[in-house]
């Protein structure tokens, strides 16, 4: 079951980062985004919620800290550890925040330009928390499974 989660919860992270795309190109046009803004708000918190069970019940994230004989002291030294506990979250969650403010403003009728800021800075978030293959010692496939 975790497999099949953690599966998911890699295809939505392409969801989130092509509607997140999407949104800010519709912003930055003028085009209406609030649809695609919807399909972001949805995505990122359904992959919210499958990622926090992760870090809670899988054996990365939660378990790390709770299975090192110092706990977070230690898990704080080293790299990958420190990635897995505490950035990878704590950067999500902060887009996803960033996220759900830009939607709820946009759909208030706020500006647009404002909402593309909130997007942009939820995407560098996302972009320099995600597991990319080329980073050593935390790097995930592309599409794992597959």
């Amino acid at each position: 079951m975790n497999t099949g989660l953690l599966h998911l919860h890699n295809l939505l992270r392409w969801v989130v980062l092509i509607t997140l795309l999407w949104s800010i190109v519709k912003l930055m046009t003028g085009k209406d985004a609030l649809k695609t803004s919807k399909i972001l708000l949805i995505s990122a918190h359904s992959t919210l919620v499958l990622g926090l069970y992760q870090y809670f019940f899988g054996s990365i994230g939660y378990a790390l800290i709770s299975q090192a004989a110092g706990g977070m002291k230690e898990v704080m030294k080293d790299a990958a550890g420190r990635f897995w506990a505490v950035e990878h979250i704590s950067s999500m969650l902060i887009a996803i925040v960033l996220i759900t403010i830009g939607h709820i403003r946009l759909k208030k009728g706020g500006k647009s330009s404002v909402t593309a800021t909130f997007y942009l800075i939820a995407l560098l978030l996302i972009l320099s928390a995600i597991p990319w293959p080329f980073r050593a010692g935390i790097g995930r496939p592309w599409f794992p499974g597959l």
